[in-house]
């Protein structure tokens, strides 16, 4: 077996001799394959137990194997006990979630605090075979049915940017090919009694469906494994082919028009930012603009035959400015910057030609200004015109996106009328006219 082990891990680039692992050990047949071949390989190991004091003494057991093990084989320990139970109801979630999140975030810190490259676990093919057809359950897309992946990198929360890297030596066998090599080496294990268990869906798929499965086909497992592998091929090309699209702000839906591809690429560039397959659906069915949030604190907006995403709109508290001088935005006002600035002065008359650069008759204009976000029903003469139009409406004549119009800044005076509709138009009222002698200039300025 570890010959295909061996291959396996080559193949992938998974270990290197002269860096230091940490192998997961549950004290199950899986995790005490895992520590003895990579152990009799002579890469440098530690163990790491995780005791969730979810199973009583049964707990208490698995946790005291594993370090008479470790004890036996010279291999350093380090082990770690878990409220679990505490932890799913303080955060709302089950407890498999739980101890999944635990078991990971102390992995990540116990790596950076030994100096580890990665932590290996145990996952076997009958793993990604279950992972598959339980995905197909609850339904998924090309991803879901690429199984389990040899290695996989976890942003660790709370931990800056730091990452864990987790590696799967044993994807490449089965269960009985594992246990064989145990009861050949004489061996032992334990065995968590939940996994013996019905009543969980793994479980079902793992003693009743692929059992029922193999009457049909006993090359079942080998069979969807290696459909796995290969979906997982097309997935990497497709990845390397959608690139460019999958990156940026910016998703032409034009593009796939003609592939009948639309939902798949949309939702592959969609999941950085939060969003499930119900949402990507949403937002494809979705008129022009419609809008689509995230928990993950984005939105994505139907702009005709394209999509933007951009992350969601905070309140902005409205700047007062009492006077001339230099005045630092609200962080919220713009997402471009958080340090864009207004700079006003009065100047000798002419009529700016810029965009972030207004020029105002300085005798029309009373402070205090107020620079603020567009409402509904704001109103101005732009200059040039003669009657009053909704700000609305000139932002839908320049072809605005919603988002754009959201976040489009109005700068109003002492008497509440916009002056200037900020890189759009200056009002009529306070623009610049032959007898101008002096001009507020108003800069907007990112920085």
């Amino acid at each position: 077996m570890w010959s295909r082990v061996c291959e396996y891990i080559s193949r992938h680039n998974l270990l290197k001799p002269n860096e230091l692992y940490i192998v997961a050990l549950s004290g199950g047949a899986d995790s005490v394959t895992l520590l003895l071949l990579l152990r009799e390989q002579g890469y440098n190991v530690h163990a790491a137990h995780c005791n969730f004091l979810l199973r009583g003494s049964e707990s208490d057991r698995d946790e005291q194997f594993c370090a008479d093990l470790c004890q036996r084989l010279g291999v350093p320990f380090h082990r770690v006990h878990f409220d679990t139970q505490t932890y799913a109801e303080l955060h709302g979630v089950s407890i498999e979630m739980a101890a999944r999140t635990l078991r990971y975030q102390w992995f990540g810190q116990l790596c950076r605090d030994i100096g580890a490259a990665a932590v290996c676990v145990a996952h076997h093919r009958d793993d990604s075979v279950e992972t598959v057809i339980l995905n197909m359950v609850r339904g998924t897309g090309l991803r879901g049915l690429t199984g389990i992946q040899p290695r996989s990198v976890l942003a660790m929360d709370g931990a800056g940017d730091a990452e864990l890297t987790v590696l799967r030596p044993l994807l490449c066998v089965s269960r009985h090919e594992i246990e064989q090599f145990l009861i050949e080496r004489g061996q032992a294990y334990v065995t968590d009694s939940t996994n013996l268990e019905p009543d969980v869906l793994r479980n079902k798929i793992r003693l009743e469906v692929l059992p029922l499965l193999a009457t049909l086909n006993p090359a079942v497992a080998e069979n969807i494994l290696r459909t796995s592998e290969n979906l997982a091929a097309a997935q990497g090309a497709l990845n390397v082919m959608m690139s460019d699209s999958l990156n940026g702000n910016t998703l032409e839906l034009s593009r796939y028009a003609d592939f009948n591809s639309r939902e798949y690429v949309t939702f592959e560039w969609m999941k950085q930012y939060g969003f499930n397959g119900c949402q990507v659906r949403q937002i494809l069915e979705a008129e022009t603009g419609g809008i689509v949030s995230s928990s993950a604190g984005f939105e994505v907006l139907k702009d005709r035959d394209r999509l933007l995403v951009e992350p969601m709109l905070r309140p902005m508290k409205p700047l007062v400015i009492p006077e001339e001088g230099v005045y630092r935005l609200p962080e919220d006002a713009v997402l471009e910057s958080s340090t864009a600035v207004i700079r006003l002065q009065r100047r000798e008359a002419y009529v700016s030609k810029l965009a972030d650069v207004a020029t105002l008759d300085a005798h029309q204009v009373m402070f205090p200004l107020t620079l603020r976000r567009t409402t509904d029903g704001d109103r101005m003469v732009p200059y040039g015109m003669k009657g009053r139009k909704l700000l609305s409406d000139l932002m839908t004549d320049r072809h605005m996106t919603r988002f754009e119009k959201r976040r489009q800044l109005v700068l109003t005076d002492a008497q509440g009328d916009v002056v200037w509709a900020v890189g759009l138009r200056v009002s009529q009222r306070a623009s610049v006219t032959p007898s101008t002698a002096e001009v507020l200039e108003i800069r907007f300025e990112m920085r």
